[in-house]
């Protein structure tokens, strides 16, 4: 088998598996149910995450993707289905399994007695390090987050991107098989966003395997090989974002403003695909310029114009509607 060690800035951050390597997926699901009650989070799911890869899952709130998380998390056992996270069983070998993960919470729960050192060493002797490979692992791992200058900070006076970056750094001690992030940039600003973005395609790059939700579909464009989308507990599609763009939207799409407040969804009929909006109406179309001509052709004089390329964004709302889903 053929294994490269993949280095970020002088320090290792995950393993390249080259080929030879054995194609099990690191996680597999066939009919995976969920339920709460009468409730039922997750519906019968089938899905499969290969090694090295960038899996996401995107939703409306309460369309099932946190209680997959969670099964996939060994905190939470399916209620039927089959479930093998790493080729085990949850429910038999949660403890051997959650050993090998790194987890990454929606909200930071990092320790505020510690400093930023010391929530990385800490964490790392749960997992049974040495104390001096804890310490070798934090450095590397400071280095990797990019906080050495703050390594001797109590946590509470980091930024939100650099609490983040900690959590994450956090998750990688064990050098695990598999991490999972729930919402990893939920409520950064776009230059901590960015930064975060770049950390976690470099661990992609170096061979880690990363589940996440997001709710940010650039965040989904930017990170992750495949994805799929859940909706009432199921799959409603699935795909690389490219795939998903192609299959379920236009290569363009042009947005439409009027001065005036009349429905103008009649007069565009025929030219593609409408959606109108409060604020502007949204015209699908494999040629947005000549659907634009179109437009005027037609006696229709828009306040505005833009022609834009179709977005993952448009994919989810096509797939999941717009209705506020609390």
């Amino acid at each position: 088998m053929a294994v490269a060690v993949a280095v970020v800035r002088g320090s290792v951050v995950g393993l390249c598996y080259g080929p030879g390597v054995s194609e099990q997926p690191l996680v597999r699901a066939r009919g995976l149910v969920k339920r709460f009650g009468d409730f039922v989070a997750v519906d019968g799911i089938d899905l499969e995450v290969a090694r090295g890869e960038a899996f996401g899952f995107l939703g409306p709130n309460g369309a099932g993707k946190s209680s997959t998380m969670r099964m996939i998390g060994c905190v939470s056992m399916p209620t039927s289905g089959e479930l093998r996270v790493l080729g085990m069983d949850p429910v038999r070998e949660g403890p051997r399994i959650r050993a090998r993960l790194g987890v990454c919470p929606q909200l930071d729960n990092l320790d505020p007695d510690l400093n930023v050192r010391e929530n990385l060493t800490t964490y790392a002797r749960y997992f049974g390090l040495s104390r001096a490979r804890a310490r070798a692992r934090a450095e590397e791992l400071l280095e990797f987050a990019q906080l050495q200058d703050r390594a001797a900070s109590r946590v509470e006076p980091l930024s939100g991107g650099m609490k983040r970056r900690l959590t994450i750094a956090r998750a990688m001690v064990n050098e695990p098989d598999l991490v999972l992030l729930d919402e990893p940039t939920t409520g950064l600003d776009p230059q901590a966003r960015h930064l975060l973005w770049e950390r976690l395609f470099r661990l992609k790059q170096g061979g880690t395997t990363l589940v996440l939700t997001t709710h940010y579909m650039d965040e989904a464009e930017q990170l992750c090989d495949r994805l799929v989308v859940m909706d009432g507990g199921r799959i409603v599609a699935e795909g690389s974002p490219r795939s998903l763009i192609e299959t379920y939207s236009t290569p363009e799409v042009v947005e439409l403003r009027f001065a005036d407040e009349a429905d103008h969804s009649g007069k565009l009929a025929g030219i593609g695909r409408v959606d109108p909006l409060p604020d502007r109406v949204l015209l699908y179309a494999d040629d947005g310029d000549a659907a634009v001509a179109e437009v005027h052709r037609r006696g229709l004089a828009p306040s505005s114009v833009l022609v834009r390329r179709s977005s993952l964004e448009d994919v989810f709302l096509q797939l999941t509607g717009r209705t506020l889903v609390d």
